[in-house]
C-alpha cells in the first residue's frame, strides 16, 4: 500500500510555518509515503515564489500543485521550467504557459503520476475543458497510481469530474475554496475523493485573508488591498491508501490539526 497525503492552500508565509511545525509528525504518524500540497498561495499577498516554492519543499513536501494564482507573481514563471523544482500548473492552460500539468513522484519501488487541473465554472472560462483534457492526459498515461488536484470553484464541477474519472484515476482532491469538506469517500470504480481539502493557514479568517480587510472589499465593492490574517492556524489535509497493484484507494482520512 502506498499513503499519500494531500493538503490544502497554504497560505502565505504563517501557513508554511504552521506546515513546517507540523508535517515532520504527521507524516510519521500517519506513515506517508508521498506529499503533495497546494502552493499557488503561499507567498504574501498570493502566488508563489521560488522562495515559497523552496520552503515548501524543505518541509518535507515532495510536489507542489498551483492553480488560478499560477502566473500571478512573474518571478514564479522560472519555477515551472525548472527540472530540480517539483512544481507544477493547471494542465488545461494553453500550451504556451510556462511549465507542465504533470509530473511524477518516484519513489523508487512505484512511481505516483500528479495531475494539476483548473475548473471552469465561476473560474477562467477560457481554459481547456477539464475533462477533454483529463481525457487526454490519460491516454499517455503509465503510472498505476495517478492523484489529481482539481482546483475549482464549483463543487459540482469537482463532483462530475471525479465521477466521470472514477475507475480511471487514484484519487482526486479538491483545492480552491479553502473551506474542507466533509465528504471523503470512495467513489464506485475505487477512485478516493474529497470536494476540498481545505487550507492551511490562519483559523480567524476569511479563507486566509484579513477579516476587516474582506468585509471592507465585500462592503464596499471597492478595490481593497487585501492581506493574509495571522494568528491561529489549522492544517487540512486528507490521507489517501492506494493499492499499488490495481492503483485504486481503499482508505481515505479528512485531517484537521488547529492547536
Amino acid at each position: 500500500m502506498i499513503t499519500v497525503l494531500c493538503i490544502g492552500d497554504v497560505i502565505g508565509t504563517v501557513g508554511m510555518r504552521y506546515l513546517h511545525r507540523h508535517l515532520p509528525a504527521l507524516k510519521k504518524l500517519k506513515k506517508i509515503d508521498a506529499v503533495i500540497v497546494n502552493g499557488e498561495n503561499s507567498a504574501d499577498t498570493n502566488g508563489i515564489t521560488p522562495d515559497s516554492a523552496n520552503y515548501l519543499l524543505n518541509c518535507g513536501v515532495d510536489l507542489i500543485t498551483t492553480g488560478n494564482h499560477s502566473f500571478q507573481r512573474k518571478e514564479s514563471y522560472p519555477i515551472y521550467e525548472s527540472d530540480n523544482l517539483p512544481v507544477i500548473r493547471p494542465a488545461n492552460y494553453p500550451a504556451k504557459a510556462p511549465g507542465i500539468g504533470s509530473r511524477v513522484i518516484d519513489l523508487g519501488r512505484t512511481r505516483i503520476r500528479v495531475i494539476n487541473m483548473m475548473g471552469t465554472v465561476g473560474m477562467n472560462p477560457v481554459l481547456d475543458c477539464p475533462f477533454v483534457t483529463s481525457d487526454q492526459l490519460l491516454e499517455g498515461i503509465d503510472e498505476k497510481i495517478i492523484i489529481m488536484d482539481m482546483h475549482a470553484e464549483a463543487t459540482a464541477e469537482k463532483r462530475a469530474l471525479a465521477c466521470y474519472l472514477d475507475g480511471r484515476i487514484s484519487a482526486m482532491f479538491g483545492t480552491h475554496t479553502h473551506v474542507q469538506t466533509a465528504d471523503e469517500q470512495i467513489l464506485p470504480g475505487g477512485t478516493g475523493f474529497i470536494t476540498d481539502v481545505g487550507m492551511t493557514g490562519p483559523v480567524n479568517s476569511v479563507i486566509g485573508v484579513s477579516i476587516e480587510a474582506a468585509i471592507e472589499k465585500l462592503k464596499t465593492k471597492v478595490p481593497v488591498r487585501l492581506s493574509y490574517a495571522d494568528g491561529q492556524c489549522m492544517l487540512n489535509a486528507v490521507v489517501f491508501v492506494i493499492d499499488e497493484r490495481s492503483g485504486k484507494t481503499v482508505e481515505v482520512e479528512r485531517i484537521n490539526i488547529s492547536n
